[in-house]
């Protein structure tokens, strides 16, 4: 007869995953001796032993009374069911695994393939870290309140990309970070930003956008990226070019963003 602390030993497992095992009815619990403690006989050490085998195999515990019980046909039929459980779980842990090698990069940690290409695409133009960083978190936000609108705006959003004149607003943009909202060259800039507008796709052109809710769009078209005074200076001077007031906001924003 042996005590528990000898059963685990000859297992190989702790005395706490033979109480465990108690409790969840997977192990019968022997009667005690005189001085209180448990006596295992030679049937616990086979018991626990095909216990410790299914759970180490990642059989779950819940499961293991239904393999123990089961006859051979049904026992195998088991053993698939929670091999492709296993498998599932492998799958996850790989795709787990994949994000977490990914958690140094921002651009492939939270957005989908095609704008992680957008923005592989959008580093070779040049752009400041902080401009790079606002058009990434828009995109972020985008996608968390409008997928479908933001997946069929990004493919003429990428092809903006082949446009030297876009390209040329997009880089005036950066440099106008560090300006003077009263800087006259903002009123250049912003003459070419609008008529750009003429040319782009917007999110609100594309199907299912009015039926965002009103805070959705504000949220969309109120997020600048970057609070800077010149920005703010340069929206302004866009939005007094354009003809359609209520998609003025978004056009400024879209010519050197996400939106």
């Amino acid at each position: 007869m042996l005590t528990i602390g000898q059963l685990a030993k000859h297992a190989g497992i702790s005395t706490k995953a033979i109480r465990v095992y108690h409790a969840k009815g997977l192990l019968p619990e022997p009667e005690r001796d005189a001085s209180g403690y448990r006596r295992y006989d030679a049937q616990a050490i086979i018991d626990l032993t095909r216990i410790t085998t299914l759970a180490q195999a990642g059989v779950p515990l819940a499961r293991i009374p239904d393999v123990l019980d089961a006859r051979t046909d049904d026992a195998a039929e088991q053993i698939d069911r929670i091999d492709a459980d296993l498998r599932t779980r492998i799958r996850q842990l790989q795709q787990r695994r994949t994000r977490l090698r990914h958690l140094d990069q921002p651009d492939h940690l939270c957005l989908p393939p095609e704008a992680i290409d957008y923005m592989e695409r959008l580093r070779a133009v040049g752009l400041c870290e902080r401009h790079e960083q606002a058009i990434r978190d828009g995109f972020i936000l985008s996608y968390a309140l409008a997928p479908e609108q933001t997946r069929a705006v990004l493919p003429s959003r990428t092809a903006l990309l082949d446009d030297d004149e876009y390209v040329a607003v997009l880089l005036g943009y950066d440099e106008a970070i560090d300006w003077s909202p009263d800087d006259p060259r903002l009123d250049e800039l912003a003459d070419t930003a609008a008529q750009l507008a003429h040319r782009m796709t917007l999110v609100s052109d594309t199907p299912g956008f009015d039926r965002l809710s009103p805070e959705t769009v504000d949220l969309l078209v109120g997020h600048l990226g970057i609070d800077n005074p010149a920005w703010r200076r340069l929206e302004d001077l866009v939005v007094s070019r354009l003809t359609a007031p209520q998609k003025a906001a978004q056009v400024a924003r879209a010519v050197f963003a996400h939106e």
